[in-house]
């Protein structure tokens, strides 16, 4: 956090150890940590060092060692230097879970470029977008993604949407299989119908395993870091508030996060913990909590290319991993999955939660399940992402989020005046530490708007108790206003998950000619469970004040949902406001 103008080092550790949450801090959690002053390379090149021999990375059978990660990571920074890549330079990473984004994500780093995270699910117009504002010279990409890639890349890329893009690296899964799979993959591909069509050797285009081969492999380039200032990271939003925008994350701010996140998990043992990668790691909760962490604490990153339920299961059985950090709709799907009650999944010590609410339900089974601890935690983009976790061995509040992290300073603030808000009152949720964002990639309008007075506007209505636990109301966008009442989606649809028939439950506002707006929540049913609206409408009546109950309610199979698994209310609103604007 920035200390206070005029008070000394000693001072602001008072003010720092005067905050209500410390008191709740584990001993093994310190206030404030002293973080080194290097780049994130330094994370791999410290394990790569204490455990050169250990298990880096698992992918489907193949196992990588820290000594082989470096080598290859550094094989790809001098790469990426040969062809032109300097300084500040935007590299953008677009592939699923394997350990070529783990390869590209450090070389990169290596080369002192900025790593630009691409969703691999992005169509043409948002790959345009996010390359063409980001200014990307590299991409490194998968065989099966190309072809979207190739449609907004011109045969001759300086005469295209793209003419910054001069070289695009292209990867397939079975260039991080082990034989004979490897092998078996491109049989496998030309079964399902896939055929490649990559001009290899022309217009920029490279095959990643072959260049990898003939890069050289006996150290990194020598680029001088300045952990507080460079970039490391362009983490683009997921747009929920309007147009996509490039979080600025330097160094430190990913650094931080990691040290903060390593000191929650004190019991975690370096060298020993296995980390399950079922959150993509193009997401900024994967890339903290996952890559960042598990390369940190020498920990083994276990990767799955997606979430199935099948597959998780299968993998937790073979490979007993003992840290899962996920979102809580990965979790309903474990507990609903039919294998899940013969299964042994004891291995799992610790989860974190994150980018939506965890109910309550969901946590307890969780737990029972695995004998593990599942916490609820809370972070955003610009944040890197977390600020905020219940403790996993301590004291823990259901419902909220939890205590600011190490170095953290959080609070609620009013929406009319600024001033902070006393314990129990609802106002916008306010951040400062050292892993808040540089701000918006050229956007300094927007950046002043959200980093006021070294503090970080999250956009999220929230509340903070005696004790320093602070629970999210909702986002500031999605309250629901009827009838001149403030309703919070979050509230009613924690009372909906509550009732036994209901696996999943989205709220959100719509127009109501008399009311303003009306509430109307999406459900997703548990399999072989029947409810009726008139059975949740009594039941919503029982625990909630009337104005807050659902007046419309509409049954579906799935609810849209982003690569992390959270509920995207945006989607549901679009579709309403199209179903509105037809019917009219």
């Amino acid at each position: 956090m920035e200390p206070h103008p005029h008070q000394s080092p000693e001072e602001e550790r008072g003010r720092r150890l005067s905050f209500a949450w410390l008191r709740h801090y584990p001993a093994e959690t310190p206030a404030s940590i002293d973080y080194p002053d290097e780049g994130l390379p330094y994370l791999l090149t410290q394990s790569a060092s204490a455990y050169p021999e250990h298990e880096a990375v698992h992918f489907m059978g193949r196992s990588i060692s820290y000594r082989e990660l470096l080598g290859l990571a550094v094989r790809m920074a001098n790469g990426l230097r040969s062809l032109g890549v300097s300084k500040g330079d935007r590299v953008a990473i677009m592939l699923p879970n394997c350990p070529q984004a783990v390869v590209s994500y450090f070389g990169a780093l290596m080369a002192g470029a900025v790593v630009v995270q691409t969703n691999p699910l992005y169509m043409e117009r948002e790959l345009e977008y996010q390359l063409s504002d980001s200014g990307a010279s590299v991409m490194i990409t998968l065989d099966l993604l190309y072809g979207r890639l190739a449609s907004v890349r011109s045969a001759q890329p300086d005469s295209g949407p793209l003419p910054q893009l001069k070289h695009v690296i292209v990867t397939s899964l079975k260039d991080g299989l082990p034989f004979p799979k490897s092998l078996l993959y491109p049989l496998k591909q030309r079964r399902e119908g896939f055929k490649a069509d990559i001009p290899y050797g022309r217009h920029g285009v490279l095959a990643y395993a072959k260049w990898l081969r003939r890069q050289q492999g006996d150290a990194a380039p020598d680029i001088a870091i300045k952990p507080a200032e460079d970039l490391a990271v362009l983490q683009y939003t997921g747009g929920t508030t309007g147009t996509p925008k490039g979080v600025m994350l330097t160094h430190r701010n990913l650094v931080a996060n990691t040290l903060q996140t390593s000191s929650w998990f004190y019991k975690a043992e370096k060298g020993r913990e296995k980390y399950l990668a079922a959150l993509p790691l193009f997401h900024v909760f994967g890339l903290t909590v996952l890559m960042n962490m598990s390369v940190y604490t020498g920990g083994s990153l276990i990767m799955l290319p997606r979430f199935e339920a099948d597959a998780v299961i299968r993998t937790i059985e073979r490979q007993r991993p003992t840290i899962f950090p996920g979102a809580p709709t990965m979790y309903i799907a474990l507990l609903h999955h039919q294998a899940a009650s013969s299964a042994d999944m004891s291995s799992v010590k610790a989860c974190i939660s994150g980018s939506a609410s965890l109910p309550l339900e969901v946590q307890e089974q969780f737990e029972k399940l695995t004998g593990g601890r599942l916490i609820e935690g809370y972070g955003l983009t610009e944040a890197s992402p977390v600020t905020h976790c219940n403790p996993v061995w301590g004291k823990r509040k259901n419902g909220t989020i939890g205590i600011p992290f190490p170095d953290t300073a959080a609070k609620i603030v009013s929406l009319e005046t600024g001033e902070e808000l006393p314990a129990g009152e609802i106002g916008e949720l306010v951040i400062q530490g050292p892993q808040v964002m540089k701000g918006y990639w050229m956007r300094p309008a927007e950046t002043e708007k959200v980093l006021q007075a070294g503090w970080l506007r999250t956009g999220d209505l929230a509340k903070a108790d005696e004790d320093g636990y602070f629970t999210i109301v909702d986002r500031m966008k999605d309250v629901i206003i009827a009838g001149g009442f403030n309703i919070y989606p979050r509230e009613v649809e924690e009372v909906l998950y509550e009732h036994p028939a209901v696996r999943e439950a989205s709220v959100i506002g719509v127009k109501d000619d008399y009311r303003g707006e009306t509430v109307k929540a999406f459900i997703v049913l548990k399999e072989g469970w029947q409810v009726s609206r008139i059975q949740l409408d009594k039941w919503c009546r029982e625990r909630l004040a009337a104005y807050k109950v659902p007046h419309l309610y509409e049954f579906r199979e799935t609810l849209p949902k982003s690569m992390v698994g959270k509920v995207l209310r945006r989607v549901l609103i679009e579709e309403q406001l199209e179903k509105s604007e037809n019917h009219n």
